[in-house]
């Protein structure tokens, strides 16, 4: 049965990873071709496929589930703070949006000055490192009550979604609302990581509601990053004159 509080912000969350790596994919087939290119983003997706098998196998090891638990919610924690800081900074005008029309560009002009083996590494590891955001969470959450399938069928998905997206628009995906769902899935990995982090260390006492209490924590970090949004919003900029 699919956990759709697991399966909602690993599908958003490898919804973006996936888009900005299907950029680099598809800007080094201008140069080698799909095969090369489609060769390169498959071995470092069977490399992350083997990472995924090997962290399931840490329950039948006989770990202590809370500490798994504790380590899972501070990671959670790290990991949403960083993309939460990075959507507000946006949202505040701090921070330029991300551009795949102009990181579609640079590697271009990358791939120019390189040979076949260049351009097939850089899709390799495009592929890869953007896919490592995903195994992360898809680790983490899937690690959290064993719900493996949730985790990795939403992150599988959300690479169907966006290769498919991309296949019929042979375009960087530029329409992806990438700073919002960052904001929303920064909010939920916050919301979990609290949670999870204070259940392990007092119990599932803590939390008088229960898995209810997500709810308020999603709704206490959505409030919070858009209230401090707006405030860093009427700041005034370096470099701007009162």
């Amino acid at each position: 049965m699919i956990d759709w509080t697991i399966a909602i912000p690993a599908f958003l969350t490898a919804s973006v990873e996936w888009v900005e790596a299907f950029t680099i994919v598809l800007a080094v087939s201008l140069s080698i071709g799909w095969v090369g290119a489609v060769g390169a983003a498959v071995s470092a997706l069977a490399t992350l496929g083997v990472m995924t098998v090997a962290t399931g196998g840490v329950l039948h090891l006989g770990f202590d589930l809370d500490w798994i638990q504790l380590v899972i919610g501070v990671f959670l924690l790290l990991f949403g703070v960083r993309w939460m800081a990075k959507a507000v900074a946006r949202q505040a005008g701090l921070k330029s949006l991300h551009n795949e029309a102009a990181e579609f560009a640079e590697t271009r002009a990358l791939l120019a000055r390189g040979d076949w083996h260049a351009a097939w590494l850089i899709a390799f590891k495009g592929v890869l490192l953007e896919g490592l955001e995903v195994w992360l969470v898809v680790a983490a959450l899937g690690l959290k009550g064993n719900q493996w399938f949730s985790s990795a069928g939403a992150a599988i998905a959300a690479l169907a979604v966006v290769a498919v997206a991309g296949l019929l628009i042979r375009a960087p995906l530029q329409r992806v609302p990438e700073n919002a769902i960052k904001f929303v899935v920064g909010t939920m990995i916050l919301a979990f990581g609290t949670f999870w982090t204070l259940e392990a260390l007092g119990g599932a006492d803590v939390w008088p509601f229960s898995d209810w209490s997500l709810l308020g924590l999603v709704a206490f970090y959505f409030c919070g990053g858009l209230g401090l949004s707006a405030l860093l919003r009427k700041q005034p900029k370096p470099g701007v004159a009162l």
